[in-house]
């Protein structure tokens, strides 16, 4: 059902955690979930004076913001101190520490898609880095998570939340469907892409789109929706410069005419990786998952035309 390569289980190859929305991700041997996704990932967010977000659509000069963390915040149970920083740096900038200890300071009319609410303010220091760095009037917030609720917005996911992610808590991709896709591009593009937060290997390209259930270190993720993709990936992750690939040619054989022929409503769309949600996820149980773990399919669509859209 899996689609294995060699009779064995796909396996983690790698997890990514993107701790500033539209910044440089961090990739981990171990990641904790919470019940918004990932711990860490995508809990901040550079927005403008209107509180609306900042991405690398608007913004591709965000794509060179390197971020880290202490190696021990993606410990299950871990809790910052007062000398524990987000650690931001970009070209040309000074190093910018963001204290893990969370603000009391309150920025209201957050913005990001459909979704509006308050945010912690990370200050004007934050606000000052980011404002020259992008040339813009700039603030950095981070999602109140005792306060705000940002549910997913779609009919195969009621009842699970966000942080400042786009659409759905995991990006799942796998190493199979990316090597099918550079063996069509002149020029190969990196993972760093298209975002994923777990890179699946040992498993046929693009078997991943088919998969409606699966189970990681007894963490059961369903699959909700295949993710069609923004102009974000033709964005190069090392140069901030834009193009046309890899989109041009995703449009050749993962456009959504040519995965969905029967749906009356193509819009152009072109689709790499799956979003998931995980169903049986526990406060109290202090889970995570780690690379090198398999994933074992408990459910798999026949065909496209069972997947939703």
């Amino acid at each position: 059902m899996a689609e294995a390569i060699g009779g064995e289980a796909p396996k983690v190859k790698s997890i990514f955690v993107y701790p500033v929305k539209s910044c440089r991700g961090i990739s981990v041997s171990q990641a904790s979930l919470t019940s918004t996704g990932l711990r860490w990932d995508r809990l901040w967010l550079v927005v403008n004076s209107h509180g609306r977000m900042y991405t690398q659509r608007v913004a591709p000069k965000l794509a060179l913001v390197e971020v880290g963390l202490p190696v021990e915040a993606f410990s299950p149970g871990w809790k910052p101190n007062k000398s524990s920083f987000l650690v931001i740096r970009a070209p040309g900038m000074n190093i910018l520490k963001v204290p893990l200890v969370e603000p009391s300071a309150v920025a209201n009319g957050v913005s990001v898609w459909e979704w509006h609410g308050s945010a912690f303010d990370e200050g004007e220091e934050a606000a000052t880095w980011f404002s020259n760095y992008l040339g813009k009037p700039s603030r950095l917030v981070r999602f109140n998570e005792a306060s705000q609720c940002r549910p997913v917005n779609s009919d195969y996911a009621v009842g699970h939340t966000i942080k400042f992610n786009d659409w759905y808590p995991f990006l799942l991709l796998s190493q199979g469907s990316l090597n099918a896709l550079n063996d069509r591009l002149q020029e190969p593009v990196s993972v760093n892409r298209f975002r994923p937060n777990i890179l699946i290997d040992g498993c046929e390209p693009f078997s991943e789109d088919l998969w409606n259930e699966i189970k990681i270190n007894g963490l059961t993720f369903k699959g909700g929706e295949l993710c069609y993709r923004c102009k974000v990936p033709t964005i190069n992750q090392e140069t901030a410069a834009g193009g046309s690939e890899p989109t041009e040619t995703l449009t050749k054989f993962r456009s959504d005419k040519i995965l969905f022929p029967n749906n009356e409503k193509h819009q152009g769309r072109v689709y790499m990786g799956m979003c998931l949600v995980c169903t049986n996820y526990s406060p109290e149980s202090g889970q995570a998952i780690e690379v090198g773990e398999p994933v074992h399919v408990l459910k798999a669509f026949s065909s496209y035309a069972e997947c939703p859209i």
